[in-house]
């Protein structure tokens, strides 16, 4: 007997901020660079294929035109663009913190400098944790839409989800280290900042519920997310890696054909 809508729900924000945060931590704490490039190159077929074939699929179906469909996704590209440059929807760009902390200082010889950019930091991790709670409220929302129209849809909403928030929670990571921060005080306040997605899902759910037209536009918007992050920060980022183009083809690769086998499944 499959679980009820809401605990689904609730239990795919919270395994998608739980896994998510995880992989981030594991990456920034101790594993080899290079497995940050893999998991771009994975998310970023995953969230392409899931934008254009999965998720605007779906909301044609679910009763929106093309214009329609295409004019919400036109204006949601703008809106996540907006919601980035007001610091509300933040990913992870060159030089924000992925590099190591120690290494940044000793570019730099002028101490006052350094402590210049150390508090500078530390006034900017408040407005890291706030931008990123609201984004994942907002990822809860898309996720509980993505459930209204079917489990299956909802699992691999919330498996790009995970994919696109890997690279974000480990920037969040490094920036909130650079700013001194301890290791455990750096994970806890980005696990409660994740904890927003569930309010997120919950409100999603019972407001979508009694309002079911608003689904597609909610599905559109999810994919102008996706698609947004997928261009705008995860592709030029690997455009600037030195890792053999041969394994960001075939992790490209993979992450459609996750998309692609799981869009199979649901038909």
């Amino acid at each position: 007997m499959p679980l009820p809508l809401p605990v689904q729900i609730v239990l795919a924000c919270l395994l998608g901020g739980v896994l998510s945060i995880a992989a981030a931590a594991l990456i920034i704490f101790g594993l080899p660079r290079k497995w940050m490039t893999l998991t771009v190159s994975f998310s970023t077929g995953l969230l392409l294929a899931m934008a254009l074939l999965h998720l605007l699929p779906e909301a044609l179906e679910e009763g929106l035109t093309p214009h329609e469909a295409f004019s919400i996704l036109l204006g949601g590209i703008l809106c996540f663009f907006t919601l980035e440059k007001i610091a509300l929807w933040r990913h992870a760009h060159h030089g924000n913190g992925f590099g190591d902390r120690h290494e940044r200082e000793t570019q730099c010889e002028d101490h006052t400098h350094v402590h210049h950019h150390d508090h500078a930091a530390n006034d900017g991790a408040l407005s890291i944790l706030v931008g990123d709670g609201f984004h994942n409220f907002v990822d809860g929302l898309l996720i509980a839409a993505a459930f209204l129209v079917s489990p299956i849809l909802g699992w691999n909403t919330t498996l790009a989800i995970i994919a696109h928030e890997i690279p974000q929670e480990a920037g969040d990571f490094a920036i909130l280290l650079g700013a001194g921060w301890k290791r455990a005080r750096a994970l806890f306040w980005n696990v409660v900042s994740s904890l927003t997605a569930i309010a997120g899902g919950l409100v999603g759910y019972y407001l979508l519920d009694q309002a079911h037209e608003w689904i597609p536009v909610i599905i559109t918007l999810a994919a102008s997310s996706f698609l947004y992050v997928a261009i705008a920060d995860l592709m030029p980022r690997l455009k600037r890696e030195s890792t053999s183009i041969g394994w960001h083809s075939a992790l490209l690769i993979v992450g459609i054909a996750v998309v692609v086998l799981g869009n199979a499944h649901s038909h």
